[in-house]
This record gives structure tokens, sequence and C-alpha cells, in this order.
């Protein structure tokens, strides 16, 4: 079985034909990451797909170990293309196959998933090392994880961690911004940067004030929040929209360039 990074779905495909020395028809397919055109050229993702030839034809085995215990199930018949409003172009993908496949291809798909993830923590985390493996700054390991499925988590700990943050926390915006823009470009990745309980003090700071945000909310109808700069504006974006996933909320920009949040009736 093969790990195949493409383009689009169709070069993953022709890919994994030649590699394979087969025809498509004769390749059993898991598609673990669907291509995404982004927004404005930013937020690109590769298609990734996992594929190994089927029962019947000659076996082809992983060229690296984490894949030798995979094996696919799908039989890849059509795939289906629509819009997305958000980010562009995006594929939905169908299969026709029998139903008692469906638990064993889930299980499949789920672990491949993970196992690639792994390798990509493992990958950030030694590249994240020796990125400041030659800061003056008194740190202990730079501990990377995944936070969820869409997120990698960064910790920065030890005795002078609390100087990344920098005054009013403009070295944390700075890394921050750096590491998401390599993490996101490459793997198509959110970021969670922690440094000395900085990003747990400002999440605590938000909740407290959005209490009186959703007692206007629930009062009105409606609410904006403050000015908020850097990472305020995004975690109070998830805050009011995992509290209001039927209203309309979104950043909205003023004359000055600073940001606000704006929560309203999606017919409003």
């Amino acid at each position: 079985m093969i790990k195949i990074e493409a383009r689009t779905l169709e070069d993953a495909f022709r890919e994994a034909a030649l590699q394979l020395e087969c025809s498509i028809t004769e390749i059993n397919i898991e598609v673990v990451q669907a291509p995404s055109s982004g927004f404005m050229g930013f937020f690109q993702k590769k298609a990734i797909i996992v594929a190994a030839k089927k029962l019947g034809t000659e076996e082809q085995t992983a060229s690296t170990p984490q894949y030798q215990e995979q094996e696919s199930s799908i039989q890849q018949d059509h795939y289906l293309l629509e819009e997305d409003d958000d980010i562009g172009s995006g594929i939905e993908y169908t299969a026709d196959y029998d139903d008692s496949y469906d638990e064993d291809h889930d299980d499949a798909l789920t672990q491949s998933q993970h196992m690639i993830l792994d390798d990509v923590v493992a990958e950030i985390q030694q590249k994240t090392q020796d990125l400041f493996a030659t800061i003056c700054f008194d740190m202990e390991s730079i501990d990377v994880s995944l936070y969820d499925e869409e997120t990698i988590q960064i910790i920065f700990e030890g005795e002078d961690a609390a100087l990344l943050i920098g005054k009013e926390g403009y070295r944390y915006k700075a890394l921050s911004y750096m590491l998401f823009n390599w993490i996101n470009a490459k793997y198509g990745l959110n970021l969670r940067l922690e440094i000395a309980e900085f990003l747990q003090n400002q999440e605590e700071s938000v909740k407290r004030y959005l209490q009186g945000v959703y007692e206007s909310v629930d009062r009105d109808g409606r609410a904006q929040t403050k000015i908020l700069d850097g990472v305020l504006v995004q975690i109070a974006l998830k805050e009011l929209r995992d509290r209001y996933p039927d209203k309309y909320v979104v950043i909205r920009t003023n004359k000055e360039g600073l940001k606000y949040i704006l929560i309203n009736d999606y017919h409003n």
C-alpha cells in the first residue's frame, strides 16, 4: 500500500497506477484528504490518497512501515464535483460498494488519517525544535501535539518562556503568525499556540467579557463586540459561534482597520 500526494485527485490516481504498475480499475483507493483550492490562493490543500492493488492481483506492500497494516476496501466508481461557496470549488466523493464494507472502510480510513497526522505532529515537533534550538532564552522542550483533527497545538514552557510573549503580546502575535502560515500552508492545519499560559489567560479574559455580550444578544437578538485585537477576535468568534449556531456571527473591520464581531439574525 502506498500514500500519494498530488494537486488533484486525478493526478493522484494516475500516480498510484504508475507506481503500482497497473490500471486504475485494479486499485483500491482511500481518499484521506480531498484537495481544496483555498481562498484567494491561501489555505490550499493537496489531494492525499492511500492506494493498493485489489485482491486477486499482485499485492503491493507499503514502502514505509506505517502503511503495511492498511487494507483498503473502497470500490471507487464515481466522483461528484460540487461548488463550495466558502472556499471555492471542492469535490464530494461517493462510492458504490456493498454495505458490509462500510464499517471496515470507516475503520481503515480513520486509522490512515491518524497515522498521517501522527507523522505530521512528529515532523512539526522536530522542525520547531530545530528552529528554536539556538534561541538565547532558557526554554524547556517544545511540546507539539494534536489539539483536534484540524489543529496543531504548540506549547512553549520554561523559565524564560514568558519573554516570548513580549509587551502587549507583540512577540506572541509575530510567532503565531509565522508558525500558522508555515503549518497551514504546508499541512493544511490550524494552530493553537500556548506560551506560559498566555493563551489560557486570554481565553478566560474573553469569556468574562462575553457574558455582557450574551445578555445583549439574548435580550435584543443582536449585538456587537468592542474592538478586539489579534488572537482575541479569533477566541471570541469561536465562543460566539458555538453559543449561537443559528445566528449570523462574523468579523467586521471599521474604517481604521480595527476588528470587531457582529452577531445578528440572518435575515437582518
